[in-house]
């Protein structure tokens, strides 16, 4: 387990005791750290082609349109012939979101969802696999007879980009492959509200009964929003979940707006933390903001400048650490906002991805305080209940980052972990 953040102390853990077995590539409960990802799995191919090829294929041209499995495969077919694809993708918030963690980290997690029995050369779940980090313990996926999801991105000459999505078999995840002792050791469960489009289908009970899981054996359970029209046609139902199974909730300010009705950031965050204990949200060139609640005793003002707006002073208990809500005697709320790192890349080439680095660098620091207190139960890091290992702050910081990564390249996940020293910060900074 890599820690995030840096660090002063040159060691945490007892760094002599040899390890007793060789490490596995599938998680024990009993002994590993690690964290587990819901998802539907699917592959985003971006290709290039004339306004005739959608012509060919009857597709609407700067929409997302939904094909059957036969008209993906024509349509993949015809690029492949073509040559025209110019990236395979492994995609799913959640898939990327757990990719991302196990890089940073550098450590295990789990993925729950399907995947095809029989794998070829150059199919989706060829480049799926392709692209996820090895870390990352597909043990327990369901086996398909079908393909996973293609999202097919079509852009024509005047750079209009136009969607064809093929589900395939990836909404067929059913309860019997959801294993309660995996879940019952993660550090953390997380998933999306994706499943709730899919009334009918195996997925949802099987998201459900995950989320149940996770609630019934105290793991932290972690939900993204996926898209404001998403929120909007199942707020009711997601609220309903949010109340009784989540912990924590990320989304952006689109998705927070639909959810509560406002569009201030820290108004849809403090009204959201009524009902979960962390909030992160992400507000595109504002910034992002991570907000929860802490024992009132345990506070810790800031040393950063005091920020003001929707809220008076929000950000002057940042220093302090997560709690849940229901273990602390007097919960204070407390929020965190930090601008874009650097002021952002120079040029933007992907954000799609960017809130689910986010989130993995959020996941990283919960799954560090799961680690740590197993390592070493009475470190004063450990007094009260914490849900992370760092301040507010520090994870505002971190998550930030790790969005500047992806935003500053092609793919939507992470190729390698942070840099070990930033070249932004003078050498005395490390020199500490």
């Amino acid at each position: 387990m890599k820690f995030p953040g840096q660090r002063k102390l040159k060691h945490y853990f007892p760094v002599s005791q040899p390890k007793p077995v060789l490490p596995t590539s599938e998680v024990r409960p009993d002994k590993d750290t690690y964290i587990v990802g819901l998802d539907e799995t699917i592959v985003d191919v971006v290709a290039n082609v004339s306004d005739q090829f959608l012509e060919t294929f009857n597709i609407q041209k700067g929409l997302s349109n939904l094909v059957d499995a036969d008209t993906a495969s024509a349509i993949y077919s015809e690029l492949t012939a073509q040559n025209s694809i110019s990236d395979h993708f492994a995609g799913g918030t959640i898939g990327n979101t757990i990719h991302n963690y196990s890089v940073l980290a550098d450590d295990k997690s789990v993925l729950l969802g399907v995947m095809s029995a029989n794998i070829t050369l150059g199919s989706p779940a060829y480049h799926y696999i392709c692209h996820t980090s090895s870390k990352v313990d597909m043990n327990h996926l369901q086996g398909v007879p079908g393909d996973i999801g293609r999202g097919i991105t079509l852009i024509t000459p005047d750079g209009e980009r136009t969607f064809a999505i093929a589900p395939g078999d990836m909404d067929e995840l059913d309860v019997d492959h959801i294993p309660e002792d995996i879940i019952a050791g993660s550090a953390a469960l997380v998933t999306c509200a994706y499943p709730l489009r899919h009334q009918g289908k195996p997925i949802k009970p099987a998201m459900l009964k995950a989320l149940e899981y996770a609630h019934n054996h105290q793991v932290p359970t972690v939900l993204t929003l996926g898209t404001k029209h998403l929120v909007e046609e199942n707020r009711d139902e997601l609220l309903e979940i949010i109340k009784k199974h989540v912990n924590v909730l990320a989304m952006n300010e689109l998705e927070a707006e639909a959810l509560t009705g406002f569009s201030d950031p820290l108004q849809a965050a403090s009204a959201i933390l009524d009902h979960v204990d962390i909030v992160l949200l992400t507000a595109g060139p504002d910034g992002m903001y991570l907000c929860g609640h802490t024992e009132d005793d345990l506070k810790r003002e800031t040393t950063n400048p005091i920020k003001s707006g929707s809220l008076a002073d929000f950000n002057r208990w940042e220093f302090s650490r997560p709690m849940l809500r229901e273990a602390c005697k007097q919960p204070v709320k407390v929020f965190s906002h930090i601008d874009p790192y650097m002021g952002g890349p120079e040029k933007i080439r992907n954000t799609n991805g960017a809130g689910d680095g986010a989130l993995s660098a959020l996941l990283h620091d919960i799954s560090a305080n799961h680690f740590h207190k197993e390592a070493i139960p009475n470190s004063s890091k450990h007094l009260a209940p914490f849900l992370a290992y760092s301040s507010f702050a520090q994870i505002c910081k971190y998550s930030n980052r790790v969005s500047y990564e992806i935003l500053a390249q092609n793919a939507p996940r992470l190729s390698r972990g942070l840099p070990e020293r930033e070249d932004s910060l003078e050498e005395a900074y490390w020199e500490k």
